[in-house]
């Protein structure tokens, strides 16, 4: 995908995923004082300034760029008080279904555990979504390893009258797989992706992600672990479960899997981990973090910032730095938006 405005768009719905709408300012709160621990890992690892803590507490939206550490990354980070509770804020995130619900967001299903081809039962993967007939390594379009795209001469006929169904089923039963080797720690992942000239290696790309935000750690210690062995280094307490979507971009919509990981490791705060378990376009790796603190004792409403650091092969090679700059103005504009969604969304529900 070499147009630029498609390319902004899509990053900047991958930075701004599960949240979507618009809606008007509520009414400022008076300042509280914040989680000392939390305060420490905004200023010093998450970069806000002293100014961007007194909005944030005075319930205006904040958000700014973090700096790059590889090719074709970019990272985000935004905040807001809002009016609810902590546990009204999980359980809403807990119905991903609803919570990640919007108009760019086609089908969305929950997998189980242990996962199965039926929790795709409402995915429908279309000619747009995959075409075997024109997937070749270095040349398909969609992210797939090189023996998976040779076993599809042997495994679907071109030429069956049904081959669109035999299609579907195909890349259901290869994406369960994957998704089973995930979670259950055995072999057959996706170790790289050889759909273009040249190849992804996906889970090193998270690496450098994961790396590149100790604010993980720095808030709930051993989560970072937790992510990137799982799921041989299950963090107690804990709790993890995986979603699928199909979500639109331009002509050419992406399927994609991702890991929500919650976990509280202090009385006034919770952490919301979403990494990127398979994007079949345009990611190569994606990771956020998501806060969710107290902001007084009382429990009535919260601070929410939400940092996401991704790759995309797009965001490389020419003309990548002004590709980059333009996918960070178009988060920042509409981070606002975004998060005073989620903010009157829960105000309401109360």
């Amino acid at each position: 995908m070499s147009a630029c405005p498609l390319i902004v768009a899509m990053l900047a719905a991958v930075a701004l995923a599960g949240i979507a709408g618009a809606s008007p300012h509520a009414p400022a709160p008076a300042p509280a004082e914040m989680d000392p621990v939390v305060r420490g890992v905004l200023t010093r690892l998450l970069r806000f300034s002293a100014s961007e803590l007194s909005d944030l507490q005075r319930g205006r939206v904040v958000k700014h760029t973090l700096d790059a550490n590889a090719p074709g990354e970019f990272a985000v980070v935004a905040g807001v008080r809002m009016g609810a509770s902590k546990a009204a804020f999980l359980a809403a995130a807990r119905d991903i279904v609803r919570f990640k619900s919007g108009p760019g967001v086609l089908q969305i299903g929950r997998f189980g555990s242990p996962p199965s081809i039926d929790d795709l039962a409402a995915l429908s993967v279309d000619k747009e979504d995959f075409d075997p007939a024109t997937c070749r390594v270095a040349s398909c379009d969609v992210r797939l390893p090189a023996d998976a795209i040779a076993r599809l001469p042997r495994e679907i006929d071109l030429r069956g009258h049904n081959v669109r169904a035999q299609a579907a089923a195909w890349f259901k039963q290869t994406l369960v797989a994957d998704v089973a080797a995930y979670m259950s720690g055995g072999g057959g992942r996706f170790m790289q992706y050889d759909d273009g000239d040249n190849p992804i290696a996906p889970l090193d790309d998270f690496a450098g992600v994961l790396r590149a935000m100790p604010a993980i750690d720095a808030l709930v210690p051993g989560l970072a672990d937790h992510l990137a062995r799982f799921p041989n280094a299950r963090l107690p307490d804990a709790e993890d479960f995986l979603y699928w979507s199909k979500e639109a971009f331009g002509q050419a919509p992406f399927i994609s899997v991702t890991h929500v990981t919650i976990a509280c490791a202090a009385a006034r705060t919770c952490v919301m981990t979403t990494k990127d378990v398979y994007s079949s376009r345009y990611i190569d790796a994606s990771l956020a973090l998501t806060i969710v603190t107290d902001a007084d004792a009382s429990g009535a409403a919260v601070d929410v910032v939400y940092a996401n650091r991704s790759r995309a092969d797009a965001l490389k090679g020419m003309l990548s730095g002004l590709r980059k700059a333009i996918v960070e103005r178009r988060v920042r504009s509409t981070m606002e938006q975004s998060l005073n969604a989620i903010k009157t969304h829960l105000e309401h529900a109360r």
